[in-house]
């Protein structure tokens, strides 16, 4: 979780230059909130187990979350709340530089761990060991590669890894890991992806890059399309669909959150999916 400070600009400034944004607005984000707004959004509840700095920012962040319909269950921490900005270019790509020390979080932490016993899923994006082991509890488990260190360390198998195809620092060899998850998943953008599962792999495309498609949505700005992704997968799997009918609905979830300004204003809901005949 991060408090971002979001800004609409025509390109990103080179070295020495000054540029104006045409747009700006703050918020919390960051890929676990992004993921439990979406979440909340298509099964009507999700638990948001997170880490704050003990300040007013991490107070703030709390009280708009939960204006997003999610249930936050937060440790304190004494370092200051991550702050983030994000540029947003005139190609609707989004550049990001963080602030501070990402705040995870941990197993030991007094929260209640035991709500995830009766949960379907669980997205993880941060967390030490521990709080792997604790999101083993939940009937699958999904896993961003960025905490992929984490879960090698705890023990436990995902049963979902989810990546990016291009940015560097989610890039992961699946054969080197100790224990490989039954489907694995790299997202390319706006432009699509590819998964596989045991011996099928498939590619799939964004309806936004598809002209062909039915009702491409234009993009507007890229930032939290990823995790939206991620989250739209994650329920879609738990909801009992077929992997190639999650992965259609996550890259529903994915553009339709690209085609709006910030992570939050245009992510699906579940009457989104009653209408647009979503659900199988």
């Amino acid at each position: 979780m991060e408090w971002v400070s979001f800004g609409v600009l025509d390109r990103v400034p080179r070295a020495g230059e000054i540029v104006n944004t045409t747009e700006n607005w703050d918020e919390p984000a960051g890929g676990g909130a992004v993921a439990a707004a979406q979440l909340a959004k298509l099964a009507g509840e999700c638990d948001l187990f997170t880490a704050f700095g003990h300040d007013e920012i991490g107070e703030r962040s709390e009280l708009e979350l939960s204006a997003l319909g999610i249930s936050v269950h937060a440790a304190t921490r004494d370092a200051p709340t991550r702050r983030a900005m994000t540029l947003i270019d005139a190609g609707r790509e989004r550049t990001i530089v963080t602030f501070g020390e990402r705040l995870e979080p941990h197993g030991a932490d007094p929260l209640p761990w035991e709500l995830l016993e009766d949960a379907d899923v669980a997205y993880v994006t941060a967390g030490d060991p521990a709080a792997f082991e604790a999101a083993r509890r939940a009937r699958l488990l999904v896993v961003t590669s960025r905490g992929l260190a984490s879960l090698e360390a705890s023990g436990v198998s995902a049963d979902v890894l989810v990546g990016s195809g291009r940015d560097r620092d989610e890039a992961f060899d699946a054969d080197s890991l100790a224990h490989r998850p039954g489907l694995i998943v790299h997202t390319e953008g706006l432009a699509g992806g590819s998964w596989e599962a045991g011996d099928e792999r498939r590619r799939w495309k964004s309806p936004i890059a598809d002209p062909d498609g039915d009702d491409p949505l234009p993009p507007s700005d890229a930032y939290g399309a990823g995790d939206s992704f991620a989250a739209g997968l994650s329920y879609g799997l738990a909801a009992g669909m077929e992997v190639p009918e999650a992965i259609r609905l996550a890259a529903c979830c994915g553009a339709a959150c690209a085609s709006g300004r910030g992570p939050f204003t245009a992510q699906l809901t579940q009457a989104d999916l009653v209408e647009n005949n979503l659900l199988v």
